[in-house]
């Protein structure tokens, strides 16, 4: 493998090993209602602490990581990450799973923007490179249930410090590229694939605030756009994913493993959608890609809330695709519309994206606990027709200046 390859497997590898632990979350959700006896309003907290108080201080990292080298905090986080996980079979009381839960949350905020930099060096912003960083996460994600619901069906929450092996894992593999990155490896150079002006002159460009490679004008009013696709993006995904496995017991088999096979269904969509949201954008364009795939998740999320038995699963994978297919294009983007503050626009662009619909949680667990999940699912509709409404105000990035 290329020395540019490389390093790219081995981000999207520690990326996997750190978004794996959010997709643990959900997993443990019917294990929390059945052996602690939470009811859903309970359970969605455990949502909420994994991702409120990441969304909060997740762009703090940001800004840390924009004025000072801190690649420590790659690997920090991933220990913080798997231990928050770990310890919610030893917390005893409900503050503590919570707090425990929480911990996890900040580890996954301060791993994202310093991530997304140091895949921004390696990829040099373009599309498909940045996809598969994107992908690795994914794949994390579809990963949680394959892993964690044997472990939680064998040994119960008690289990859970089982589950810290993929923290260390991601440990393993990212130290290595931490020591190359030190030695001064540079930002792979060329245009990105898809041609457009504002990634093309990204690409090659050194990291935003370290050195001043590039320069540009900064736009904040597209930037909150965007902002705004991605807050109600995370809403609907998260309430999807919170109540998911719940909703397929009660629909298809008063199983465990049910519930953990349609989350893998999920999450394994999510992986594809990625992958396959770069290679749209190198053909069609971000915005077009990001407008159609917003549109297709409203049909999908109508079918996943009102189609009976089995066939259910058929739209989850397809939500799953249209849901991820924009994930990595709200990256670049981001990136391009703040070319100074590369490290902001990781943090909410990339972190923003799978936290702040935790703080809507409650709230979710509020209407399924009022009438059923169903009748919640249904709700979340209306999310991703907003989001392709507001992908209609956006545009490309103009170019930026380059020292």
């Amino acid at each position: 493998m290329s020395d540019r390859r490389m390093p790219t497997v081995l981000l999207a590898v520690g990326h996997g090993c750190v978004d794996i632990f959010q997709g643990i979350v959900p997993v443990m959700v019917p294990f929390l209602v059945a052996e602690r006896h939470y009811d859903y309003v309970a359970v969605s907290g455990f949502v909420l602490a994994a991702t409120v108080l990441s969304s909060v201080v997740q762009p703090v990292f940001g800004l840390l990581t924009d004025r000072w080298v801190m690649r420590w905090l790659v690997p920090a986080a991933m220990v913080c990450t798997g231990l928050g996980v770990a310890l919610v079979g030893a917390a005893g009381s409900y503050p503590l799973a919570l707090a425990a839960i929480a911990l996890s949350g900040i580890g996954v905020a301060a791993y994202h923007p310093e991530g997304a930099r140091l895949a921004r060096v390696v990829t040099g912003g373009d599309h498909v490179r940045m996809s598969w960083f994107s992908l690795g996460g994914n794949v994390g994600f579809a990963f949680a249930p394959v892993i964690a619901t044997p472990v939680l069906v064998l040994g119960g929450l008690a289990a859970a410090p089982v589950l810290l092996a993929p923290a260390l894992l991601g440990v393993l593999v990212t130290v290595p590229l931490l020591r190359r990155r030190a030695g001064g490896a540079a930002p792979a150079g060329g245009a990105t694939r898809a041609g457009t002006a504002g990634s093309a002159a990204t690409a090659g460009a050194a990291v935003g605030g370290r050195g001043g490679a590039r320069r540009g004008a900064d736009d904040w009013p597209a930037f909150g756009v965007l902002t705004g696709v991605i807050v109600l993006r995370s809403i609907a995904f998260v309430g999807l994913s919170t109540f998911l496995a719940l909703f397929v017991q009660q629909r298809v088999a008063q199983d465990a493993t049910a519930g953990g096979i349609a989350l893998f269904v999920l999450y394994a969509g999510g992986a594809v959608g990625t992958w396959l949201g770069g290679r749209m954008a190198a053909t069609w364009g971000r915005l077009p890609t990001m407008r159609v795939s917003y549109a297709a998740s409203a049909v999908a999320l109508a079918g996943v809330a009102f189609v009976p038995g089995p066939a259910l699963l058929a739209f989850v994978g397809l939500a799953s695709l249209a849901l991820y297919a924009p994930f990595s294009l709200h990256i670049t983007l981001g990136q391009d519309y703040l070319p100074s503050r590369i490290g902001t626009a990781s943090g909410v662009t990339l972190g923003l994206a799978v936290s702040v619909g935790g703080a809507f949680a409650p709230a979710l667990g509020a209407i399924a606990q009022a009438s059923s999940i169903q009748v919640m699912l249904g709700c979340l509709i209306v999310l991703p027709v907003l989001c392709a409404a507001l992908a209609l105000r956006l545009r490309e990035p103009s170019a930026p200046a380059r020292l």
